[in-house]
């Protein structure tokens, strides 16, 4: 792609390695930056890298953040005690969207994945099992990929708390096998997190 300026090609080069963006709308998308007021556009600009200095992550849950814990843990009207264990960020918006779920979450930031050099050590599984036995946590709910990563990491994390009196679900198969959790409609991830299982029913298939 031939673009008549170097300050432009920068520009949408950055663009375009975003997810999802390909060259043409990283171009469609620093055009309309430029028919903006200069205003608009410094705006735009220092709001994003505020995000990015100034976002934290919560120190119980692992959740994003603007302080050291997140909204949803410094909820008192949330079951504190009750624990919905996901991969990611992007699974606490979708589960959130559902108002179907009123305890907390802990996010792992990923799956245990061999053969992606994925392995327990790097994931929040350790800050998990810790806040299970100092919290006194009552049930936890693993609403992970119904994938074989997913079910790995299920069944590692339940070995783990075995000596604890935890008591382990997961949501039901209404997420289909090798389905992705932030696609799944809202019904659909409301009626799993109502219909979990014992999570020795789920490991057993």
């Amino acid at each position: 792609m031939q673009l008549p300026s170097v300050l432009l090609e920068n520009a949408v080069n950055e663009f375009a390695k975003l997810p999802g963006i390909g060259k043409k709308t990283a171009l469609r998308l620093v055009l309309h930056l430029l028919k903006q007021d200069t205003g608009n556009v410094q705006l735009f600009s220092e709001t994003i890298a505020k995000m990015r200095q100034e976002i934290k992550f919560c120190q119980r849950c692992c959740n994003i953040s603007d302080g050291d814990i997140c909204a949803i843990c410094a909820n008192s009207f949330r079951h504190q005690k009750t624990i919905c264990v996901v991969e990611n960020i992007r699974d606490v918006i979708a589960i959130e969207s559902t108002q179907q779920f009123n305890g907390t979450y802990h996010v792992l930031g990923g799956l245990i994945s061999p053969l992606d050099g994925i392995g327990p050590d790097q994931l929040n599984i350790e800050s998990l099992v810790n806040r299970i036995q100092k919290e006194e946590t009552e049930e936890i709910i693993f609403a992970l990929n119904p994938n074989i990563q997913g079910d790995t990491t299920i069944y590692y994390i339940q070995k783990k708390l075995q000596p604890l009196n935890c008591t382990a679900t997961t949501i039901a198969r209404g997420i289909s096998f090798g389905g992705e959790l932030e696609y799944a409609d809202e019904m659909t991830l409301a009626r799993s997190l109502a219909n979990r299982l014992p999570v020795q029913q789920y490991v057993k298939g």
